[in-house]
């Protein structure tokens, strides 16, 4: 790809990824601030920096988000306030920030984010497209392609001089395939100095320009704008937009000279006398030169076009590339549904019209999608359709998909549980009663074996780490549940591993909705039930109870879904809201999470010489729904099932007549607690004695502690705990000595306080 001895500057060869090389990239330039949230698969762009800070290599400050609409809003106050910024995300979490990105961009205020493209979700998919990319082309974001980790890591250096540019003054954006190439590992030469690097892209703040924190220049950003103020504004931005497009080609140039590696901006591969050719992004561009080159050695003259950059669109340079072509494939790793192709035909078609450029005759092909490879032979394919028009002298299906398959009435998915009975889901055997007198539940079980016979509601099978904890606490908690039930599981663990279509190991009605989403989705579900029941509608069904619905969440869920449950609370639907916590976003990794706790390591809180774990204590939310007055707030654990059994049956009580319930049982997480797997249980109460996790409840605004160490003279010290988990073993070492105190007395200082809330019911 380069010559050596054109490179001006010192290099090295590393053997990275394309998000090791996106964090290098931004630990070389030294950003000020880095807003972020894990979503794969773009998580490790921050765990890798992270993991460079811990150990003292970059001072970036890393600000974990509650959500990605969040991390969007630090990075643009951190953007107003003259600083470098940068972000990265993927997939859902783009689409969650996406409102912020006009914003940023119609203010003029640099900035750099990797996009590590992946599926937009429903149905939930992890793997990469170009759907998010495509949501992307009318933010007014300048956007950079990279189809390999040597091109992650330069067009992140050559992106920030892009953004700060006194001609530009755009926040830019740098895509690359999940996966393919965020994941992959390819060998990449890199700057060798972090001085080279920063003589490259220059000093900041670029002068000129104000921002937020120039007290002698106070500044109004974003004010409310009339016309013709606006429409004059989208023009300047406009033009700064087409800008781009030039000041890109005379950074790269640059880059080139000192380097010798070159972005121009389209990567044009034998075309200068093709007659067929196929227009691809990313990482797919690079499989199809092997194909050019097989049917070159045929006697086909055959070519490819992919850009380096796609805003601005090189409209221009496309037409002037495919005049002489007889025959274009283009493949769209999106679909733009109803629009007859993908985004990227569709430009291209209009580039060709608009420069008069009328002989190509284009074929639009969607594929790869939710991660499907692209082979050779896909390539042959994309070839093989363009061939076809040219012998037809037309294009017999300008629009269709490759890749996908005919449906098959015998493969279709058959049930394989039968619908579980209501007389063995209601046993009658827990009795709940209001106590007239005091105004809470009474609340009779039997001995826990005699619920044993009630089938439980997740079936075998499903794809959990061993000895993880979720479905154990669960089942425990649906044994108090009597009748049945309709639950929706925000994502996380414990909706990946039980869905993975064509199966399902939910044996009743099951609704997956995204972190941010799910209380609203159920309350909807909810609310429709009782509408619908009101009406009639539900006759047939012959209820003798009504359904209880309950939300799972975890991973995190609370953090990114916290605003949702509120506003449910607060509207008070019947319904239950159960969080799993396993003190992390486990599914993504195990990242922070809001509740972990002080001082314990996760991917994103690492543990080096100048970083010892999280550095914030945990988020407490089951106080915070209790703030909200709803009916009932428990917390519970499998460790005290009859506690916890007793509080599902208060919980179904409460949901069914009176509103919304909020529960928050702790489970274990043996792979990234990095503890015994046949442990969990005895870690689990070992939290509970030492007053980590107290077990009590929050009936009618009246709290109960339900267990009691201290009384029970089984109360432990923190560090006994702590010893039981790889994650928070270096808590007991002298030279954390602060942080262990620290972290002793937030839990004692939380103790004392609900201690002094069950003796007082004012409190």
């Amino acid at each position: 790809m380069k010559d050596q001895t054109t490179s001006t500057i010192e290099e090295r060869v590393v053997y990275e990824s394309g998000n090791e090389m996106a964090a290098y990239a931004a630990y070389q330039i030294n950003y000020h601030i880095m807003g972020y949230y894990p979503i794969s698969p773009s998580t490790e762009v921050a765990q890798f920096l992270d993991l460079m800070k811990a150990n003292g290599q970059h001072d970036i400050k890393l600000i974990p988000a509650d959500g990605e609409h969040s991390s969007a809003g630090i990075c643009y106050g951190a953007s107003t306030a003259g600083g470098r910024v940068f972000n990265a995300t993927s997939a859902n979490g783009y689409m969650y920030m996406l409102e912020q990105m006009p914003v940023q961009s119609g203010t003029r205020f640099p900035m750099v984010m990797n996009l590590v493209c992946r599926s937009v979700s429903g149905p939930l998919n992890i793997h990469g497209d170009h759907s998010d990319l495509y949501f992307a082309l009318n933010t007014g974001w300048p956007i950079l392609l990279c189809r390999d980790p040597q091109a992650v890591y330069d067009m992140n250096l050559m992106a920030i001089k892009l953004a700060e540019d006194p001609e530009v003054r755009l926040p830019v954006m740098v895509a690359y395939d999940g996966y393919f190439t965020s994941h992959q590992k390819r060998r990449v030469t890199t700057f060798a100095n972090v001085e080279d690097v920063r003589a490259y892209v220059g000093e900041q703040p670029v002068k000129g320009f104000a921002d937020t924190l120039d007290r002698n220049n106070p500044i109004t950003v974003g004010p409310y704008m009339n016309e013709p103020d606006y429409i004059n504004n989208c023009y300047q931005q406009s033009m700064a937009m087409y800008k781009a497009g030039e000041v890109f080609d005379r950074i790269r140039k640059e880059y080139a000279k000192l380097t010798g590696r070159d972005y121009p901006v389209l990567d044009l591969y034998r075309m200068e006398d093709a007659e067929v050719a196929v227009f691809l992004l990313n990482s797919s561009a690079e499989i199809i030169k092997d194909v050019v080159d097989q049917l070159r050695s045929e006697g086909i003259k055959a070519g490819s076009i992919s850009p380096n950059i796609i805003r601005p669109f090189p409209a221009k340079e496309i037409a002037e590339a495919l005049k002489h072509v007889k025959a274009v494939t283009v493949g769209d790793r999106a679909d733009s549904y109803g629009g007859h192709g993908g985004n990227m035909v569709n430009e291209i078609k209009s580039a060709l019209m608009t420069h008069g450029v009328h002989e190509p005759m284009v074929i639009s092909r969607i594929y790869g999608l939710g991660g499907k490879d692209f082979y050779a032979e896909d390539g042959h394919a994309f070839f093989q359709y363009a061939l076809d028009a040219v012998q037809k002298g037309y294009v017999e299906k300008p629009f269709d998909y490759h890749g996908h398959t005919p449906g098959d009435p015998n493969h279709a998915p058959k049930r394989v549980i039968e619908p579980l009975k209501l007389e063995d889901l209601k046993t009658g055997l827990i009795k709940v009663t209001p106590n007239e007198e005091t105004g809470k539940l009474n609340v009779r079980i039997p001995p826990l074996r005699n619920l044993t016979r009630k089938p439980k509601r997740i079936a075998p099978g499903h794809g959990a780490c061993p000895g993880c904890g979720i479905f154990s606490g669960l089942e425990m908690f649906f044994k108090g549940i009597e009748g049945d039930i309709v639950t929706l599981f925000h994502t996380g663990c414990a909706m990946v591993v039980t869905t993975g279509y064509p199966y399902s190991s939910h044996k009743a009605t099951y609704i997956h909705n995204l972190f941010q989403n799910g209380s609203a989705t159920l309350s909807g579900v909810v609310e429709m039930f009782w509408e619908r029941k009101r009406r009639g509608e539900l006759d047939h069904l012959n209820l003798s109870d009504d359904f209880t619905f309950v939300m799972v969440t975890g991973d995190g869920g609370m953090d990114i879904g916290m605003g949702p449950a509120i506003g449910a609370a607060l509207r008070n639907h019947k319904m239950i809201i159960l969080e799993y916590d396993n003190e992390g976003y486990m599914n993504t990794g195990a990242q922070m999470s809001y509740s972990t706790p002080l001082g314990h390591r996760t991917s994103t809180s690492n543990i080096g010489s100048v970083q010892k774990g999280k550095a914030f204590h945990h988020k407490d939310t089951a106080q915070i729904m209790a703030a909200t007055h709803i009916p009932y707030v428990f917390t519970g654990c499998e460790a005290n099932p009859q506690d916890l059994v007793k509080k599902a049956a208060k919980a179904q009580w409460y949901a069914q007549h009176e509103g919304l319930v909020y529960g928050k049982i702790l489970i274990t997480c043996p792979l990234n607690w990095l503890s015994d797997e046949k442990e969990g249980t005895a870690i689990i109460q070992a939290a509970v004695d030492s007053c980590f996790f107290p077990l009590y409840e929050v009936e009618q605004g009246i709290t109960s502690i339900t267990y009691n160490p201290e009384e029970k003279n089984k109360r432990i010290p923190l560090s006994d705990w702590l010893k039981k988990m790889g994650k928070t073993r270096h808590l007991t070492k002298p030279e954390n000595e602060a942080s262990l105190k620290a972290f002793e007395e937030e839990v004692e200082r939380r103790w004392n306080i609900l201690k002094a809330k069950n003796e007082n019911p004012y409190l």
